[in-house]
């Protein structure tokens, strides 16, 4: 494990980096806000686990928090500080932390915490990856199960598409960013038998937009004088 020790008490940054050495596990210390957003900014794929104290010198631990979970959702973070009132602990879960640990702590009582977090984490991604292959496609804001017939934006289902609303979005989505003309539209989701009726397209292209609308972002696409596209990376 890799963690990041956030904590400007180079005393207890030290003691803590010699108890982490017999674990074997890897500590990169930041002294103040400002360097720790900085360091997992750069290498936000090197980080196992956060460390934080809540008062810190440049950025206090609310704000790096906050910038940290803007960066990831997953890593597991443990907010180290001398306060200890219910409200600071209220504080301290609603910014995104995972774990609220009171100074003076013991160190091993932590290494336990942190086991306990970081095999939790790891539990948790291992059910996400599984649920990831039950979906026939994956993007950066939509699930699209073909089995189930259920869409999911930003992990909330889409409700009341119809058929034919349903495979527009999976036709599309299977290939983001390739342009659809209105005509391809028909043939592969109606048939031939409605070949020329572009009108249909655009009906259901509409109640389709509307209904993602209310889930989240937009990501169906006119491109004018061809047809549409379905392209997310962007919202």
């Amino acid at each position: 494990m890799h963690i990041l020790m956030v904590e400007d008490d180079k005393s207890v940054a030290e003691m803590m980096k010699l108890f982490f050495a017999k674990e074997d596990w890897k500590v990169t210390v930041a002294l103040d806000g400002e360097e720790a957003v900085t360091e997992f900014k750069q290498n936000p794929d090197k980080y196992d686990l956060i460390t934080l104290d809540l008062n810190l010198p440049k950025k206090d631990g609310v704000e790096v928090a906050k910038e940290i979970r803007a960066i990831s959702q997953e890593v597991p973070i443990i907010i180290l500080t001398a306060r200890d009132s219910e409200s600071d602990q209220i504080l301290g879960l609603g910014m995104g932390a995972d774990e609220y640990v009171t100074k003076p702590f013991s160190p091993l009582a932590l290494i336990a915490r942190i086991k306990a977090l970081y095999r939790r984490a790891q539990l948790n991604s291992q059910e996400n990856n599984g649920q990831e292959t039950d979906f026939d496609v994956v993007t950066k804001h939509i699930k699209i199960s073909r089995e189930r017939r259920e869409v999911f934006v930003d992990n909330k289902i889409v409700p009341g598409l119809t058929p034919k609303e349903f495979d527009l979005l999976i036709t599309m989505a299977q290939k983001p960013k390739q342009v659809f003309s209105r005509d391809k539209l028909l043939e592969l989701v109606w048939g031939y038998e409605f070949f020329g009726e572009e009108r249909t397209v655009d009906a259901h292209i509409k109640k389709l937009r509307q209904k993602l609308e209310n889930v989240g972002p937009q990501m169906i696409q006119t491109v004018w004088g061809v047809g549409y596209k379905f392209d997310d990376s962007e919202v």
